[in-house]
């Protein structure tokens, strides 16, 4: 599959991210380190992209136990 919905906006925002960092750190400290910044950000967004949607397009908090609803509804 690809990615979907709102993972679309975080892969850009990840690769915009990247390539900022790639500029500032290729003016700062080089081309080599520029090109390590460049490929960490793009491992780590993709990374973090496929393990969200991994959970779901509408991940939500998941709770976990029993639930007891003493008056659902009123008379």
């Amino acid at each position: 599959m690809g990615i979907q919905g709102r993972y679309i906006t975080w892969a850009a925002c990840a690769v915009g991210g990247a390539i900022l960092g790639f500029i500032i750190a290729y003016c700062i400290l080089g081309f080599v380190v520029g090109l390590i910044v460049l490929a960490v950000s793009l491992c780590t967004g993709a990374g973090l992209i496929f393990f969200k949607q991994k959970k779901g397009l509408h991940t939500k908090k998941e709770d976990h136990g029993v639930f007891i609803y003493a008056c659902s509804r009123r008379m």
